[in-house]
């Protein structure tokens, strides 16, 4: 028989587990402006600047056309961060994607994965969340298969310009700055 004491720990393990995953992650930090961002990337690469064309943009994609999308990308680094609308810290470290997106997207390819997401609430989420590339939609976590990730929200994956597949990084970043880091130590840039 389970103690009161046990259920009582067992219930506030399972709130704490699932409070990481759902909501707001507190105050909302912005990224740069729509303007300021077209002026930052400026000048891209055209491989570059056709991500930025379909900025914000969620889209559709077979995992065989993912496949082909990386390979068109050799020669820069690529970037990609599995999100959902409804994990807690993606919001939280999403910020921090808007803003290095936006200030590295001229050497750095950045694509996003949506997974296990419903359309309306994903797009709502690249309204209030702007990011200077494209997000594809990933129901089913065939495209997270390509680049190695697991189920864990948020998963980022680094690319280097010869296009292998460097590191996985699973869980929210603390910070902008080893995000950055990261993308300098496993993008090779």
């Amino acid at each position: 028989m389970v103690s009161a004491r046990t259920a009582a720990a067992a219930g506030l393990a399972c709130a704490v587990a699932v409070s990481g995953c759902g909501g707001t992650a507190g105050p909302r930090k912005t990224g740069p402006s729509a303007p300021e961002t077209a002026r930052e990337l400026r000048g891209s690469p055209p491989v570059l600047a056709a991500l930025h064309r379909q900025a914000s943009r969620l889209l559709d994609i077979a995992p065989s056309g993912f496949r082909l999308r990386l390979r068109s990308l050799r020669g820069h680094p690529v970037v990609i961060n599995k999100w959902a609308s409804w994990c807690g810290p993606c919001r939280s470290e999403f910020p921090y994607f808007q803003r290095l997106g936006a200030s590295l997207g001229k050497r750095v390819a950045f694509i996003g994965v949506d997974g296990n997401d419903n359309d309306g609430d994903a797009k709502q989420f690249l309204r209030e969340y702007p990011v200077p590339y494209p997000s594809y939609r990933d129901p089913e976590g065939e495209l997270a298969r390509v680049f190695e990730a697991n189920l864990a929200f948020p998963t980022t994956a680094f690319y280097d310009a010869r296009g292998r597949l460097t590191f996985v990084h699973q869980g929210a970043y603390p910070s902008e700055a080893k995000l950055r880091q990261d993308i300098h130590r496993y993008a090779g840039i």
